[in-house]
C-alpha cells in the first residue's frame, strides 16, 4: 500500500479532476480527464450520466482496464507564476466495482465532492477503482 504524504492527501482531495492514463493490450495510451473521489487510500471515478459516444461497458477506459489494469492519474495546478505550479501523478491498479459497499460508498463521495452527482442517477454505476501502486509529487517551490 502507498502512503500518502499529508500534503499530497490534500491536495488528492482538494482537486476537482484529474486526467486517467489508460492503455490496451498493445499498450496503445487513451488519457481521459475525470472526476474522483479520494478516501485516504483508494482512488474512485464513477461512469456517469454525462454523455457519452457509447455504452458504458463500451467505454475504451472500460476495455483497456479490463485487458491491461495498470493506469496512472495526475492531478495538475498550473499558474502563470511557475514557482506555484505542482502535479501528483498516481500509478496504480484498476478495476471496476459494479455492486457492493465498495461501490456505494465511493458514490457517496463523489455526491459529497460533485453537486451534480447528487441528481444524477449513478447509484448502480459501475466505479472505477484505483488502488495506488506508487505516488510521484512534484511542486515547482515545496
Amino acid at each position: 500500500m502507498v502512503e500518502f504524504t499529508e500534503l499530497q492527501a490534500k491536495l488528492l482531495l482538494d482537486a476537482r479532476t484529474g486526467h486517467l492514463a489508460t492503455a490496451d493490450a498493445q499498450g496503445a495510451p487513451h488519457i481521459i480527464p475525470v472526476c474522483y473521489a479520494f478516501d485516504g487510500q483508494a482512488i474512485y471515478s464513477v461512469l456517469d450520466q454525462k454523455p457519452k459516444r457509447t455504452a458504458l461497458a463500451r467505454l475504451k477506459r472500460v476495455r483497456n482496464i479490463q485487458s491491461n489494469p495498470k493506469v496512472a492519474l495526475v492531478i495538475d495546478h498550473y499558474a502563470e507564476d511557475w514557482r506555484r505550479l505542482w502535479y501528483v501523478l498516481v500509478h496504480g491498479d484498476a478495476l471496476l466495482v459494479e455492486a457492493g459497499q465498495e461501490q456505494a460508498a465511493a458514490v457517496r463521495l463523489l455526491r459529497e465532492k460533485y453537486r451534480q452527482y447528487q441528481s444524477m442517477e449513478i447509484d448502480q454505476n459501475p466505479v472505477i477503482k484505483i488502488a495506488p501502486t506508487r505516488v510521484i509529487f512534484w511542486a515547482s517551490e515545496t
